[in-house]
């Protein structure tokens, strides 16, 4: 069998979409009035007031990173999950922020809410909390906690869109929450990400983060006019509130974005029912199969070990091999980010070991690829290779 980690992600009507742009006089490609549109409906879609368009689901972590050293300029510590993508811990470092992490609950891949109550302390800035693989990683005693302590939520919901949490949208409920479009997630502009908030000052600094700090960029017509105000001896076209980046998106991504949206719905029915499939007929004496699947979006199928055992795990590995199963060991960015070479120096020696379920996942999980036009058979095919081993 041929099983990809994804395909068929971009669609002939999206590429129709983009050629009927291109066959203009004079198309504009940059930034224009198709990536403000897409802001607009991905906001209404999510349920939010605010959304801004980049190059990446990694620049919306960057940017939001940014926004809250802009609130906390001394710094201090974020509370982040070993299960994620390098980027959601590059941000922290990358803005001056002490990474402090917490293990994950099994059913979910999330962070721990117990744990995570316990983890705060006095210079607590942020929990920048990773929505793993299409889970729900949120929980209402978490969210009361963070409310009570005036803790900042952050969601990472780069591959859980449409995931919710008592009916609403995942997104929806941190002062911030970041998208990834890459090209193997639920959909895709080919690169690209979001920045999503109800905050109005977030929002404007967002805006003005994502285009090298100028003034312009933001859309408040009294942000700008405070800072004319204050610098009146520099070009009102060039203020540069921040030092910062150019993570803008184009018209292409935007175009791509917006003949997406139309069908995500859609897409995230099917990737659900593919998932409980899939874990309806995996050998639940090998594998996990008890996740926690309400409001769940399904980025990927989690094959995961019930039991550490090395030799299982190396003749599952070499059977997905054989039979053309395309896998990422290790599940969401490689396994326990606190073992990575770039952690080197910044963590205690050895301090990956204090973190166990997420150490499992590391040496024992696994994802492979769900996508919306995965054929019944085809998961049936999938589970009878995986059961044989």
């Amino acid at each position: 069998m041929k099983f990809p980690l994804m395909r068929n992600n971009i669609l002939r009507e999206d590429l129709d979409a983009v050629i009927e742009h291109l066959k203009q006089e004079d198309p504009i490609l940059t930034h224009g009035s198709n990536v403000r549109a897409f802001e607009a409906e991905w906001s209404a879609w999510l349920g939010v007031k605010h959304s801004v368009f980049v190059n990446s689901g990694a620049s919306a972590n960057l940017l939001t990173m940014a926004v809250l050293k802009i609130r906390y300029p001394e710094g201090g510590e974020v509370i982040v999950p070993p299960l994620a993508w390098v980027s959601d811990i590059a941000s922290v470092l990358q803005n001056g922020f002490k990474p402090v992490f917490v293990d994950i609950v099994p059913r979910t891949l999330g962070m721990n809410p117990d744990k995570i109550c316990a983890a705060i302390t006095e210079r607590t800035r942020a929990v920048f909390l990773t929505h793993v693989q299409g889970f729900n990683g949120l929980e209402d005693r978490l969210l009361s906690e963070l409310h009570q302590r005036r803790i900042c939520l952050i969601e990472d919901v780069c591959e859980s869109h449409g995931a919710t949490h008592n009916g609403r949208k995942l997104g929806s409920f941190g002062w911030i929450s970041n998208f990834s479009f890459y090209y193997a997630h639920h959909m895709s502009t080919i690169e690209g990400g979001m920045i999503c908030t109800n905050d109005q000052e977030v929002y404007q600094q967002a805006r003005m983060l994502r285009s090298h700090g100028m003034v312009r960029e933001a859309n408040d017509p009294a942000v700008q006019a405070a800072y004319r105000s204050a610098n009146p001896e520099l070009n009102p076209d060039f203020i540069f509130a921040f030092p910062a980046y150019n993570t803008r998106n184009t018209e292409i991504g935007g175009i791509l974005g917006r003949s997406q949206l139309r069908r995500l719905d859609r897409n995230v029915k099917r990737r659900t029912d593919n998932l409980m499939r899939f874990l309806t007929q995996l050998d639940s004496n090998k594998y996990r199969t008890d996740f926690r699947i309400e409001g769940s979006s399904n980025y990927a199928f989690n094959l995961i070990l019930k039991r550490p055992d090395n030799a299982l795990v190396e003749r599952l590995m070499n059977v997905m091999r054989e039979s053309g199963i395309e896998f990422r060991r290790g599940s969401a960015g490689g396994g326990n980010q606190i073992r990575q070479p770039y952690l080197q120096g910044i963590v205690p020696k050895n301090h990956h070991l204090l973190f166990p379920e997420t150490e499992h996942v590391h040496f024992y999980g696994f994802y492979i690829g769900n996508y919306p036009d995965l054929r019944d058979e085809e998961i049936d095919e999938l589970c009878k290779v995986l059961n044989s081993v």
